[in-house]
């Protein structure tokens, strides 16, 4: 199985007291496939997984479940974290309404190249839905080369990776040159999604397709098929729209943007973050706003 389209990492919406408002997840899902995204991804970074409870997760989760399911549309599951035995525990949880998960690179404690692909070997071997390697440097502080990269990806499970690495560096060269042809690559940098396609990336996840997805579908369509100065120029507007979305943290500034539009009930974001500023969602607003 190749991964090929446009995937959306749901935010989680909260009501204005901070409680999952679920009526609103479970309208954003049908929403973004409604438009033309191939798939959801639930639980990632985007959805501020790590402030929700046990209980709030596995209702997200069941949320996204029984919409794809509905909609006959891939279900990618945020699973797995800094430690082998957890993210093993996490993958066990995992049904066969799972397209894929989306497991981190080991953060924070910042293990040797080897001793990621040691975790990835063990996951893959027990996992029971296929993993996607999520590859993002700067929140893991841990930098794969090309080499260690060639041999994850060769892993008996492994299907692709969620590459999203600030930029388009050597070893993102030398990635989509050695790919084999049965590992998908999704761009996963909003910034960077326009050139990770012209390189040959077979598809994206992207918080910035909660607004303009049918943009956003367009945009990995286009860069496949053509006309490629279609798909340069439709990248190029984009980029000034994620480039206002993520003036500040995500997902601050597209739930702000998305309470405003009146598609979920509050701008409301957990601890550590803080709330998008008037001035962030103002020029997001007005990015928008350019595009239609």
């Amino acid at each position: 199985m190749t991964l090929t389209g446009l995937f959306v990492p749901l935010i989680t919406p909260f009501t204005a007291r901070g409680n999952l408002a679920t009526e609103a997840l479970e309208g954003l899902a049908h929403s973004v496939l409604d438009d033309g995204a191939t798939g959801i991804v639930a639980l990632g970074t985007t959805a501020e997984t790590a402030t929700l409870t046990p209980e709030e997760r596995r209702r997200v989760l069941d949320i996204c479940v029984r919409v794809c399911g509905e909609r006959d549309a891939h279900l990618i599951a945020g699973a797995g974290s800094n430690s082998t035995a957890g993210s093993i525990e996490a993958l066990a949880t995992l049904g066969s309404q799972i397209t894929a998960a989306l497991t981190v690179v080991p953060y924070y404690t910042r293990p040797s190249e080897a001793g990621v692909l040691a975790h990835f070997r063990r996951l893959a071997a027990i996992s029971p839905v296929p993993l996607i390697i999520y590859n993002i440097p700067y929140r893991t502080g841990r930098i794969l080369g090309p080499e260690t990269l060639r041999q994850l990806a060769k892993l008996p499970n492994v299907i692709g990776f969620k590459h999203a690495v600030g930029g388009i560096d050597d070893t993102t060269i030398a990635l989509m040159s050695t790919l084999p042809p049965d590992v998908a690559v999704l761009a996963g940098d909003d910034l960077y999604a326009a050139a990770m396609l012209a390189l040959g990336a077979s598809g994206a996840i992207l918080a910035s397709a909660h607004l303009q997805t049918t943009s956003f579908s367009t945009l990995i369509d286009t860069w496949r098929d053509g006309p490629i100065d279609k798909a340069r120029l439709l990248g190029h507007r984009l980029a000034v729209l994620s480039s206002a979305l993520f003036a500040e943290p995500n997902p601050v500034v597209i739930k702000a943007v998305l309470a405003a539009q009146g598609r979920i009930p509050s701008p409301a974001v957990r601890l550590p973050l803080l709330p998008g500023s008037n001035t962030a969602t103002s020029a997001a607003l007005h990015a928008l706003e350019s595009l239609s």
